[in-house]
C-alpha cells in the first residue's frame, strides 16, 4: 500500500540522523557527575591468584572505588550463570562453569576480569589499575578443543538413531568422510561493548532502582537476569536501556561481567558510572564465535543417492560457560538435511572447556558450521565417485512432490523448490563458461575454480517462542509501536514503519518506533535466528489488524452500515459499492469519545497482540563463488560471486541486500582471512587488527544477489528471514571453489581460514610430489 509499503525500497529512516552524527551510542551519553571504570585483566591463560594488593592503587589521583572478587562476595554478588541449558546424552550430565564477575583464586584465560576499579576519568582508573599488584601462578593451559580431556567437558549430546546409521554405512555402496576445523572468529564489531549505570535510591519508595544503558541485543532478558540472579531485586527494580547500536551479530547477547561492576560502583557511589570496552578489551572479552572440529561421514548407494549421514564435532566453549555458549555446538545439528533427502542421521557433539575466551552464538548460531560440513562433504564425495558434483546434489535434492517434508531431525520444511534456485543460480553465474574463463586463467599463471553450495535453514521464531508489539494510537491518528525487538543495526524503524504504512498508509512522520526500554516495554524476546521482521514484525501485523477491526465496528456505527461491508484502504473507510467514506483521523478522534461509539465498544484504539508461531521459517538458497590462486603466492582472490535466495516476500529489496551482502562479508573473512590464533600458553596472537585480517571492500567483488519470492505460510506476512543466509552459504562456496582450483594437485581439502600461507604450503606439498615439480 503506497510507495512506502511492503516491498518498496525504501531508504533507512535511520541514517539521516547517523549520516549527521546525531546518533546516540553510549558513549554519546555523560550525565552530570559521571565517573568511569576499567578493568584490570589477566595475562595468563591459566595461572593460580597466589596473592593481590590494591594498596597504593586506592590512594591513588581521582580514585573512587575499587572491586575484587572479595568485595562481591560481602554484596553477595556471584558468577554469570549460563541461560541456556543443554540435554545431554544418557549417562552423561551438564557440568556448567559459570563466568565470575571477578576472579578469585583462578584466572583461567588472558582478559579474565580481576579487578574493576572506578575514578574521575577514565585515565585515572587506568593508572589506578596498573599500580595493582597481583602474583600469579601460572598453570598448564589448553588450547583448542581436541587438546581438552574429560576433566574439561561442559556436555556430550547425541541426535538420532546411531544403531540404524551404522548399518546404513555398512551396506552402502560407497562411504566418504573428512576431518575439517570450523575456524573461531572475533565478533568484530563496529562499536565495542559498553556499560553506563545509574542508580536512583528514592525510587520506588526507597527501594531504589538501577538502570543500565548497553548495547545488547536482548534487553528484556539481561533485565531479568540482573534483577533475578544477580542482585536478587524486583524485575522492577532494574531498567535497561538501549539505544543506536554498531552491531551485534549475536556476541552482543549475553550478559557481560561489566554490566553488574558498574550497577554495584553507581549503587554504592550514588554516582552513574560508565565503562567503554577499548578495541583491546574487545579482542579478549567479547564472547568468539565457532571453533569446531569435525569429523562428518556421507553414505551412498551404487546410483549415488544418500543413505545417510554421521556427523562427530568437538565444540570449543572458552574458559567459561556462556550465557547461550551450548546453542550452538548443537544448534545447527537439527539442519544435518540441507536440501537433501537422507533417510538416516546421526550426530554426536562434545563441548569441552578451554583456557580461551568463552564462545557464544554467532550469526548463524551453529547452522554455518554444519552447513560447512554438508556442502564440503558433497563436493568430495563427487570427486571420489567421479561424479559431477551438481549432479550429484540435483540427485539428492527434496523433491517439490515431497513437501512438506518432515526431516529425520523432526523439522517440518514447508514448500521449497531447490532445483529451480540452483538452475538460477548456475545462469547467474555463467556456470556453463567457467571452463573458458578457467582456461583463460592458466595462461595469465593462474588456477581459477568454482564452487556452489545450497542451504537451507530454519529461522523466524518457531520452537515455543514469540514475540509482541503494543500499538498507541494519538488524537491524529499517527501510531506507537512498542516492540520487544531489539535493533543493532537492521533498520528495525524503517521496517516496521512500512509494516505500519501497509496496515494504515501512514507517512513515517506519523509512526514511532520504540524498542529497548525495558520499563516501557514488559516482555521481549530480543533479536536473533532472523526473527525480528516474522516474528516481530508478526505480532505488528496481528496487532495491526486488531486495530483496524475495531476501527471499522467504529466507522460502520458511524456511517450507519454494516462492518461487513466497509473497505479500509488508502486511509479512508469506504462502504462497499457505494460513495459513503470516513477518514482514518475521524474514526480516531470518534474512539475517544464514548458517546459516539456502538454499544459496549471500549474507547479507544490502543493494542497489544502477541505472535507465536506454529512453525520454523524456512529461507533458502544456492551460493556460487569463483576465485583464482596465485600458485607462486598462495594468495586467492574472488573473482565472483552470486547468490539467489528465497526469501519469502521482500520487506524492502534495500535492506535485504544490505544484509546479505554483510553476511556474505562475515562468512568470506571466515573462509579467506580470520584468524584467531592462539599459543600453547593461552596468549591470543591475533589480539589486534594488525593482526587479525577483515575482509575490506577491495577484497570482494559486486556481491551479485537475487531474490525469489515464495511467500512463507508461518505468518501474516509471508517473510522468512533474511540475516543470517550470507554467512551460512559463503564459507563452503569459497572453500568448494579454492579446493576445484587445487584439484590437478591433488588437493582434497584446506581448512578455514584459507590464508596465502596455508594455500602456498598445500601447494608446494603438492608440488614436490608431482612429477614435473610444477602446479
Amino acid at each position: 500500500m503506497g510507495q512506502f509499503g511492503i516491498s518498496q525500497p525504501v531508504l533507512r529512516r535511520e541514517d539521516d540522523k547517523l549520516l549527521r552524527g546525531a546518533g546516540r551510542f553510549i558513549d554519546d551519553l555523560a550525565p552530570s557527575g559521571l565517573a568511569h571504570g576499567y578493568v584490570l585483566r589477566s595475562p595468563h591463560g591459566h595461572a593460580r591468584v597466589t596473592g593481590m594488593d590494591v594498596t597504593r592503587a586506592r590512594t591513588a589521583p581521582g580514585v573512587l572505588i575499587i572491586y575484587t572478587a572479595a568485595e562481591l562476595t560481602a554484596a553477595g554478588i556471584g558468577p554469570i550463570q549460563p541461560i541456556a541449558v543443554p540435554k545431554p546424552r544418557a549417562g552423561n550430565s551438564f557440568q556448567s562453569r559459570p563466568q565470575p564477575i571477578l576472579a578469585a583464586e583462578t584466572v583461567r584465560y588472558v582478559g579474565d576480569s580481576v579487578a574493576f576499579v572506578v575514578a574521575e576519568t577514565r585515565e585515572q582508573a587506568q593508572d589506578a589499575a596498573e599500580l595493582i599488584e597481583v602474583d600469579y601462578q601460572p598453570l598448564r593451559a589448553v588450547t583448542g578443543c581436541d587438546n581438552a580431556g574429560e576433566d574439561e567437558l561442559c556436555f556430550a549430546w547425541e541426535m538420532g538413531d546411531g544403531e540404524a546409521v551404522a548399518q546404513a554405512f555398512a551396506s552402502a555402496h560407497h562411504c566418504s568422510s573428512l576431518d575439517l576445523i570450523n575456524n573461531r572468529v572475533v565478533l568484530a564489531a563496529i562499536e565495542t561493548r559498553g556499560a553506563l549505570a545509574e542508580y536512583d535510591a528514592a525510587a520506588l519508595d526507597g527501594r531504589g532502582k538501577f538502570t543500565l544503558t548497553t548495547t545488547t541485543q536482548m534487553p528484556n532478558i539481561i533485565c531479568e537476569q540482573l534483577a533475578n540472579e544477580i542482585f536478587q531485586v524486583g524485575r522492577e527494580q532494574v531498567r535497561v536501556l538501549v539505544h543506536d547500536v554498531g552491531g551485534g551479530f549475536g556476541g552482543k547477547n549475553s550478559l557481560f561481567p561489566e554490566y553488574p561492576l558498574c550497577l554495584l560502583a553507581a549503587r554504592e557511589l550514588g554516582r552513574p558510572v560508565k565503562w567503554i570496552g577499548q578495541r583491546s578489551d574487545a579482542f579478549v572479552t567479547d564472547f568468539h564465535g565457532r571453533d569446531n572440529v569435525m569429523r562428518g561421514e556421507m553414505a551412498f548407494d551404487a546410483q549415488g543417492h544418500l543413505l545417510a549421514i554421521r556427523v562427530a564435532s568437538q565444540a570449543d566453549m572458552g574458559a567459561y560457560t556462556a550465557g547461550r555458549g551450548v546453542v550452538s555446538p548443537v544448534n545447527g545439528m537439527v539442519m544435518l538435511s540441507n536440501c537433501y533427502r537422507i533417510p538416516q542421521i546421526y550426530a554426536e557433539v562434545w563441548a569441552r572447556h578451554t583456557n580461551t575466551v568463552p564462545t557464544d552464538p554467532y550469526r548463524g548460531a551453529g547452522r554455518p558450521e554444519v552447513l560447512f560440513m554438508i556442502e564440503r562433504l558433497m563436493d568430495v564425495a563427487a570427486d571420489e565417485m567421479n561424479m559431477d558434483r551438481v549432479e550429484l546434489r540435483r540427485r539428492n535434492l527434496i523433491p517439490p512432490e515431497d513437501f512438506p517434508y518432515l526431516t529425520p531431525t523432526g523439522l517440518n520444511y514447508d514448500r521449497c523448490d531447490f532445483a529451480t534456485v540452483i538452475d538460477g543460480a548456475m545462469d547467474k553465474a555463467d556456470w556453463q563458461g567457467f571452463e573458458g574463463r578457467r582456461r583463460a586463467a592458466r595462461e595469465r599463471g593462474r588456477l581459477r575454480g568454482i564452487g556452489m553450495a545450497n542451504y537451507i535453514e530454519r529461522c523466524g521464531g518457531g520452537a515455543g517462542l514469540s514475540e509482541a508489539a503494543r500499538l498507541e494510537i494519538d488524537a491524529e491518528g499517527g501510531i506507537t509501536v512498542y516492540s520487544g525487538s531489539m535493533a543493532n543495526g537492521q533498520a528495525h524503524e524503517t521496517a516496521f514503519s512500512q509494516i505500519l504504512h501497509h496496515y494504515f498508509d501512514l507517512p513515517f512522520d506519523k509512526i514511532r518506533v520504540v524498542e529497548g526500554d525495558t520499563d516501557v516495554i514488559a516482555t521481549g524476546t530480543g533479536t536473533g535466528g532472523s526473527w525480528s521482521i516474522p516474528m516481530g514484525g508478526g505480532a505488528i501485523s496481528l496487532a495491526s489488524e486488531q486495530v483496524i477491526e475495531k476501527a471499522k465496528r467504529i466507522a460502520a456505527h458511524l456511517l450507519e452500515a454494516s462492518a461487513a461491508d466497509l473497505v479500509f484502504a488508502d486511509g479512508q473507510f469506504n462502504v462497499a459499492g457505494t460513495d459513503l467514506r470516513i477518514s482514518w483521523p475521524e474514526v480516531v478522534r470518534a474512539s475517544r469519545e464514548p458517546g459516539r461509539l456502538p454499544d459496549g465498544e471500549a474507547p479507544g484504539l490502543d493494542t497489544e497482540a502477541r505472535f507465536t508461531p506454529e512453525n520454523f521459517t524456512y529461507p533458502y538458497g544456492c551460493h556460487i563463488a569463483e576465485v583464482e590462486v596465485d600458485p607462486d603466492t598462495g594468495r586467492v582472490e574472488l573473482m565472483s560471486y552470486s547468490c539467489l535466495h528465497d526469501f519469502g516476500v521482500v520487506l524492502n529489496p534495500l535492506l535485504l541486500a544490505g544484509q546479505v551482502q554483510g553476511g556474505l562479508a562475515q562468512g568470506i573473512g571466515q573462509a579467506l582471512m580470520e584468524h584467531t590464533a592462539y599459543d600453547d600458553e593461552g596468549q591470543l596472537l591475533a589480539g589486534s587488527f594488525m593482526d587479525y585480517r577483515l575482509p575490506k571492500a577491495d577484497d570482494l567483488p559486486d556481491l551479485n544477489f537475487t531474490a525469489r519470492v515464495t511467500p512463507s505460510p508461518q505468518n501474516l506476512l509471508g517473510i522468512k528471514g533474511c540475516g543470517e543466509a550470507g554467512a551460512a552459504g559463503s564459507p563452503p562456496a569459497v572453500i568448494n571453489a579454492l579446493v576445484d582450483a587445487l584439484r590437478d594437485l591433488g588437493i582434497r581439502h584446506i581448512d578455514m581460514p584459507a590464508t596465502s600461507e596455508r594455500v602456498w604450503s598445500a601447494i608446494q606439498g603438492a608440488v614436490s610430489a608431482s612429477s614435473d615439480g610444477r602446479p
